[in-house]
C-alpha cells in the first residue's frame, strides 16, 4: 500500500498478523506509533514504513526479528536509543533509519550482520564514535552516517570495505587525519567528508580511488597542498569541493585532466600563484570558484568561463581578465612568453656591455693615476735641482760660490785694506 494518500494511525491489529512476511506502507501520511509486536511471529522479512509521520519508539519486537532482510524506517519522527532497540541480524541486507530523532551510539555488534549492504543512519542525533568493527561488513555498499554528532577518528580499517561505493560522514564532529587506507577503496564512487574537524594533509592515496564521481572534503581544517594525484580521478564528474580549508601552494596543473568534472570549488583557502592554463581543458566545467585566495595572473580561456560569474574570482591577490570587476590583463600569456624570449636573448648582450663598460672605467682610472704619479715625480726632480746646493757638504758649496762670484777674493781684499787704513 505504498505511495498513496493514506492518513491516520495503524490499527493495533497489525501486531496480530503472526505470519506476515512483508508490510509496505511507505510514502503516505500515516502517523502515530508503529505496532510494537509486528514481528512476534518471527516471519517478517521486509518492514517498509518510510516517508510517513510515525512517532514514538522503534517496535521492541524488531530487536529479535532475525528473519529481517530489509528494514526501512527513514523519514519519520521515531525516537529511542539505537544501541538498545536493535540486535544482530544474520540475513539483513538493508537498514534505512535516516531522518528521524534517534539517539545513542552505534553498537559494535552491527559488524556481526554479514549480509548488510546498506547501513543508513544519517540525519539523527547519534553520538559516540564509529566502531572499527563495521569494517567486517565485507558486502557493505553504502555507509551513510551524515548529519549526526559523531566524534572521534575515521577508522583506518574502513580500507577493508572493498565493495563500498558510498561513504558519507559529512556534518559530524569527526577529527584527526583522513586514513591513507581509504585509497584502497577502488569501487568508491561517492565520498563526502565535508563539514567536520578533520585535519592534516589530503592524502595522495585518494588519487587511487579511480571510480570516484563525487568528492567533498570542504569545511574542515586541512592544510598543505592539494595533491596533484587528484587529477588521476578521470571519472570525477559531479563535484570536487575542497573549499573552506587552509590549503596553500599553487593549484596543481593535473586538475586539467578532469575533463568530465562539472563543479569545482576551491574557494576560501590560501592558494597562490596563477590558475594553470590546463584548466581550459576542463570542457565539462560549469562552475569554477576560486574566490578568497591569493591567486594572480590571467584567467584561463575556455568553455568553463563563457558564462562565469565574477563572484568566482573575487578577493584574490591580482587576478585579471575580461570580466567586470577584474583588472584587464595588459599582456597575454603568449606575449609574456615572447617577452621572456626577448629578455633571454638580450641578457648575454647586456652582460657583455656591462663587463666592457666596467673594464674601460678601470683602465681609464689606472691611466689617470699613472699620469698623476709621473707629474708628481717631475716636479720633485726640479725642486731637487733648484735646491741641490743644500744637499752637499759645506766645503763643496763654498767652492761653488767662489767660482760663481769670481771677484769674491777682490772684494775680500778691498775690505781688509780699508779696514787697516782706518785703524
Amino acid at each position: 500500500m505504498n505511495d498513496n494518500k493514506l492518513t491516520g494511525s495503524l490499527p493495533q491489529g497489525f501486531g496480530d498478523l503472526k505470519n506476515i512476511v512483508g508490510l509496505n506502507l511507505a510514502d503516505n501520511s500515516l502517523s502515530g506509533p508503529l505496532p510494537m509486536n509486528i514481528c512476534t511471529g518471527g516471519s517478517l522479512r521486509a518492514f517498509v514504513m518510510s516517508l510517513n509521520m510515525f512517532n514514538g519508539s522503534v517496535p521492541w519486537s524488531l530487536k529479535t526479528c532475525t528473519s529481517l532482510t530489509g528494514l526501512y524506517l527513514d523519514g519519520n519522527q521515531l525516537t529511542g536509543d539505537i544501541s538498545h532497540h536493535f540486535g544482530v541480524y544474520p540475513q539483513l541486507r538493508h537498514i534505512w533509519l535516516t531522518s528521524n530523532r534517534l539517539s545513542g551510539s552505534i553498537a559494535p555488534k552491527w559488524g556481526d550482520c554479514p549480509q548488510l549492504k546498506e547501513f543508513k543512519l544519517g540525519q539523527n542525533m547519534i553520538t559516540g564514535q564509529i566502531p572499527p568493527t563495521l569494517s567486517k561488513l565485507s558486502n557493505l555498499v553504502d555507509l551513510t552516517l551524515d548529519s549526526n554528532h559523531i566524534t572521534g577518528w575515521i577508522p583506518p580499517e574502513f580500507g577493508d570495505l572493498k565493495n563500498l561505493y558510498i561513504l558519507n560522514l559529512s556534518l559530524n564532529q569527526l577529527s584527526g587525519p583522513v586514513p591513507l587506507q581509504l585509497g584502497k577503496l577502488r569501487n568508491l564512487g561517492h565520498l563526502d567528508l565535508s563539514e567536520n574537524s578533520l585535519s592534516g594533509s589530503i592524502p595522495e592515496e585518494l588519487g587511487s580511488c579511480i571510480e570516484l564521481l563525487f568528492l567533498k572534503i570542504n569545511t574542515n581544517n586541512f592544510t598543505g597542498k592539494l595533491p596533484g594525484a587528484i587529477g588521476n580521478l578521470a571519472s570525477l564528474q559531479m563535484m570536487l569541493d575542497a573549499s573552506n580549508n587552509k590549503l596553500e601552494g599553487v593549484l596543481p596543473k593535473e586538475l586539467g585532466k578532469l575533463e568530465m568534472l562539472e563543479f569545482l570549488n576551491l574557494s576560501h583557502n590560501q592558494f597562490s600563484g596563477s590558475i594553470p592554463s590546463s584548466f581550459a581543458s576542463m570542457v565539462s566545467l560549469s562552475t569554477l570558484d576560486v574566490s578568497y585566495n591569493d591567486l594572480e595572473g590571467p584567467l584561463p580561456i575556455g568553455h568553463a568561463l563563457q558564462n562565469a560569474s565574477i563572484n568566482w574570482f573575487l578577493h584574490n591577490k591580482a587576478l585579471c581578465g575580461n570580466f567586470s570587476g577584474l583588472l584587464p590583463c595588459y599582456s597575454t600569456p603568449a606575449s609574456g612568453r615572447h617577452k621572456q624570449k626577448i629578455q633571454s636573448s638580450l641578457l648575454p648582450i647586456v652582460l657583455v656591455v656591462g663587463f666592457s663598460t666596467i673594464a674601460a672605467i678601470v683602465i681609464i682610472a689606472i691611466l689617470i693615476r699613472s699620469k698623476k704619479k709621473k707629474q708628481q715625480s717631475g716636479a720633485t726632480d726640479e725642486g731637487r735641482n733648484m735646491f741641490s746646493v743644500w744637499n752637499f757638504d759645506g766645503r763643496l758649496a763654498f767652492d761653488d760660490i767662489i767660482r760663481a762670484t769670481e771677484n769674491f777674493d777682490d772684494m775680500e781684499k778691498s775690505t781688509r785694506h780699508n779696514s787697516k787704513t782706518g785703524s
